[in-house]
């Protein structure tokens, strides 16, 4: 890394730190990969508006990296979470259409320890290994192809429809349709919650008179 480059990631680790409350490996390894993106897309990243679109595909630490890197966050609608529990992303230049994925190289834990002193825990080495690792030798790039409609992602904000069964909103066309119904994803079973049945509510209220009661343990033998 040149001089500004350097710059760059020790301003964008100090803000990752600060959102996180302190700085971890993953942090750094999310900055590098927002840093990489803005490369090789082409784009001047912090971004100050919508056009880089990130989808992470894990939650925690990496993340905040990634937003300090990048300023896509969830409120800007330019993060998703795709939870593969992976520590990689990719960006997409919602302008070109191209999407590039970024992943760390299988083993880079143990190579971090050829960047940091020999009394360095294995934490610590990672700490600092992934700041100095040149970019090719921390990460593999590949160009990708979405497998949904980024102009379906991405809908317009003014767009509303009102479920016909729970009567709540929905934005950004997340509606469903068969006809002229329009229902939520939830009321046609597709959400990720779903409403107590009557059985449900009534197993709840029995359970709780039996613990009362002290019947529960007598019940359960």
């Amino acid at each position: 890394m040149n001089n500004n480059d350097s710059k760059n990631l020790e301003q964008m680790l100090a803000d990752s730190a600060k959102q996180h409350h302190h700085l971890c490996p993953r942090q750094v390894l999310g900055v590098r990969m927002g840093i990489m993106a803005g490369k090789i897309l082409q784009l001047n990243l912090p971004q100050i508006d919508k056009r880089l679109l990130t989808i992470v595909e894990t939650d925690g630490c990496m993340v905040d990296g990634v937003s300090a890197a990048t300023n896509c966050t969830v409120g800007h609608r330019t993060l998703r979470v795709e939870d593969e529990g992976k520590v990689a992303a990719t960006f997409v230049d919602t302008v070109t259409k191209r999407a590039i994925r970024i992943a760390p190289r299988a083993g880079i834990r143990r190579v971090t320890q050829e960047y940091a002193s020999a009394d360095c825990s294995r934490w610590e080495a990672q700490l600092k290994g992934y700041q100095r690792m040149p970019d090719d030798d921390l990460f593999i790039v590949k160009d990708v192809e979405l497998m949904f409609s980024l102009e379906k992602l991405i809908s317009r904000k003014e767009k509303k429809a009102i479920c016909q069964r729970c009567e709540e909103e929905i934005n950004n066309e997340r509606e469903i349709t068969s006809g002229e119904t329009v229902l939520c994803r939830s009321c046609v079973g597709q959400g990720y919650y779903r409403r107590p049945t009557q059985s449900d509510e009534n197993e709840t209220l029995r359970d709780a008179l039996m613990t009362r009661t002290g019947s529960q343990s007598f019940l359960s033998s």
